[in-house]
């Protein structure tokens, strides 16, 4: 999912957080006159006048108009990786994802509508989901790359067992396949978190539906009792 958060706008100076604020606004307006009109019909013209901002203070933000579509939020990605690093060495990876993850994830249920209007968009045009899908592989390596980085160390010199790095070989833990596994696990508990709350709404919040999954995975994925 790589919509902008209302969260990514709270961080940040009052010019950093006005910048955030008007990106999420021309991403907001896309998404949904793409949903109510097809992302085929709608104009960076029609985007920036729903948004409230000149067609140039767009191009200030996004660079195509099927950007806004996909809506490509690297400081999101950013973010995690960072909350990735700094989370304290007692945490484990998956514990430290966890963490990383929930804090973007804070404005979920108030997103919900807004991220299932973005996902019809894309499924409705096959070329902004490949973008999407190339989005989501993108911002999944980064955060292998993150955790890579935080088993490495205080050096952070190597690869985990001197193997160097989240694209090291070797079929071992201390390879490129633990960061990389751990990290599309990840992906896909977020998934999974939101199909199971989306179908659930009235049983628990969002979080909790998203801490129980990866107490699940940190428990090894045990089979439920009979």
């Amino acid at each position: 999912m790589q919509l902008m958060s209302e969260k990514g706008t709270a961080g940040g100076g009052l010019r950093e957080r006005k910048k955030r604020a008007t990106r999420a606004a021309l991403a907001e307006a896309a998404v949904r006159l793409a949903a109510e009109h097809g992302a085929e019909k709608v104009t960076v013209e029609a985007i920036s006048a729903a948004a409230g901002v000149s067609v140039r203070t767009f191009f200030n933000y996004f660079d195509s108009r099927d950007d806004a579509f996909v809506v490509i939020d690297a400081d999101a990605g950013a973010r995690m990786r960072r909350a990735v690093l700094d989370a304290p060495a007692e945490l484990s990876p998956l514990a430290a994802l966890r963490e990383a993850m929930a804090a973007e994830l804070a404005e979920a249920e108030q997103q919900h509508e807004l991220w299932r209007l973005h996902a019809e968009v894309l499924h409705a045009a096959p070329h902004l989901l490949a973008r999407g899908v190339g989005a989501h592989m993108e911002a999944e390596a980064g955060l292998a790359d993150a955790i890579a980085e935080r088993l490495r160390g205080p050096d952070r010199t190597s690869g985990p067992n001197g193997t160097g790095g989240a694209g090291g070989p070797g079929p071992g833990p201390g390879s490129g396949l633990y960061p990389r596994l751990l990290a599309a696990v990840a992906g896909a508990a977020v998934r999974t978190s939101m199909d199971h709350w989306s179908a659930h709404q009235d049983e628990a919040a969002f979080l909790d539906v998203f801490r129980e999954v990866f107490t699940l995975l940190a428990a090894g994925l045990p089979a439920p009792s009979a």
